[in-house]
């Protein structure tokens, strides 16, 4: 080293400095009090990888209902009108069936204020027609009937005529064949007359005298000829005449059942607008009934969705947010598809609420602070939106040393539970957080769980 100061160091400053420095660093009680501490830490480290640690999974979302009819509802009116009077303000409690809204008609067909008693007027008009067609129906009835019995009366006496025509033709048949005989009996006596009138047997007189009669004889013959003629065309009339009374019947008859039938019809015409006014009685009857908007249930008004007076609604328009008083409420969690299949229903899990202080040890919960106990009551069988599945989470009513949900609670709020699993020891626990594995169960998901395939 470069001396360049005037004043010099002595010896015995430079001698004695190295062994006071050593002195000082090297101390052999340090190091073994160093030892201890480092073995007592890798005893506390090696005993903590065998304590047992609770498995959990972790999931968040949001407080919802178990029963749908517990969630926010909208309040909406089924009919077109005219806000006139709200009963209600926003926040306030309504009973089941309390008048929310009043409104009046839009709808000029139901402008008038005595339109049931109009309706009811053409109702008894209608039904007057209805009665009127059963009494033309009944008259037609009594028609066909007459009818028949007339019938049956011409058709017998048309049924004797035509017997009887037939029994003259037989009769003028008999006689046309004896006349014939009569006849050919009188041309067989002439010639033989002739023939003794040329030997002289006969005389002139009395050849005339036969001449004559077969003369007659022939002109009988042709005048029953002609009366057999006539029987038969009077046969023949009389079996048109039957022909026509049927023909006649069957198109006074067709007419009737014409008649019936168009009455028939006309009174299930009438009896389809008797129905439909009585339907408009009481669709009119419901409608009025409508001009009040009544709460479906008990609860508060969360926000009304309309405002003022005079505002037109349309029919099923929302006018109003409901939220029941007394909801079932559930914690409604989301979790990893990969960790579903290790939960089951009646799995316990620990709950921090937004606005609840908490502290929670993941491993240990029994020393968790400000949390609150639960049990998984759904498990979706279906994804969600997120791709997560979710849970619902009930209190734990049932378990005396666990304090309940707090009142405080409200729809929608903040959420995150841990689902307590089965307990493995913390060298376990570390080297599955490391490789990235699933918690794992001690024994398979039980048959009928939502998470698990039936066997078919």
């Amino acid at each position: 080293m470069l001396n360049i100061s005037n004043q010099s160091v002595a010896p015995e400053v430079w001698e004695n400095e190295p062994q006071q420095s050593c002195k000082e660093l090297i101390d052999h009680r340090g190091g073994r009090r160093l030892a201890r501490v480092t073995i007592a830490i890798a005893l506390v480290f090696i005993v903590i990888l065998f304590l047992p640690w609770r498995q959990t999974i972790q999931g968040s979302g949001s407080l919802t209902t178990l029963r749908p009819q517990d969630r926010p509802q909208t309040v909406q009116n089924q009919i077109a009108g005219r806000i006139e009077h709200w009963h209600v303000r926003e926040g306030q409690l309504v009973q089941a069936g309390d008048t929310v809204l009043t409104i009046s008609e839009i709808k000029d067909e139901y402008f008038d204020p005595n339109l049931p008693e109009r309706l009811r007027e053409q109702l008894a008009a209608k039904e007057g027609n209805v009665r009127a067609y059963d009494a033309k129906i009944e008259a037609t009835d009594h028609q066909m009937r007459a009818l028949s019995t007339t019938l049956q009366v011409q058709l017998d006496a048309a049924r004797n005529r035509v017997t009887q025509a037939r029994n003259t033709v037989r009769i003028d048949s008999a006689d046309l064949v004896a006349v014939t005989n009569f006849f050919q009996i009188a041309q067989n006596r002439l010639a033989r007359y002739e023939e003794g009138y040329k030997n002289g047997l006969f005389s002139l007189t009395d050849i005339e005298t036969r001449r004559l009669k077969l003369q007659e004889d022939r002109a009988k013959v042709t005048a029953q000829r002609n009366k057999l003629l006539n029987s038969q065309q009077s046969l023949a009339n009389a079996v048109i005449e039957l022909a026509n009374l049927r023909a006649k019947y069957q198109q006074d008859l067709a007419k009737a059942e014409s008649d019936r039938s168009s009455a028939v019809s006309s009174k299930a015409s009438s009896e389809g607008e008797v129905a439909i006014t009585r339907n408009k009685i009481a669709n009119v009857g419901v409608r009025r009934g409508l001009y009040v908007v009544r709460a479906p249930q008990t609860g508060y008004v969360v926000r009304t969705l309309k405002a003022g007076i005079g505002e037109t609604i349309k029919e099923g328009e929302s006018i109003a947010t409901l939220q029941p008083e007394a909801p079932v409420l559930a914690a409604e969690l989301y979790v990893r598809p990969m960790d579903v299949p290790l939960i089951q229903r009646g799995r316990q899990v620990r709950l921090q609420f937004d606005g609840w202080p908490a502290l929670q040890f993941s491993g240990w919960p029994s020393v968790a602070v400000g949390t609150f106990g639960g049990t998984v009551t759904v498990i979706d069988v279906v994804n969600s939106p997120n791709g997560k599945y979710r849970l619902l989470v009930r209190p734990n009513d049932h378990h005396e040393s666990e304090h309940g949900w707090p009142a405080q609670l409200r729809l929608g709020s903040g959420v995150y539970g841990w689902v307590i699993l089965d307990s493995v020891p913390v060298w376990y626990e570390i080297w599955r957080q490391l490789n990235g594995f699933p918690p794992s169960l001690q024994e398979a998901p039980e048959e009928g769980s939502p998470v698990k395939a039936d066997k078919k």
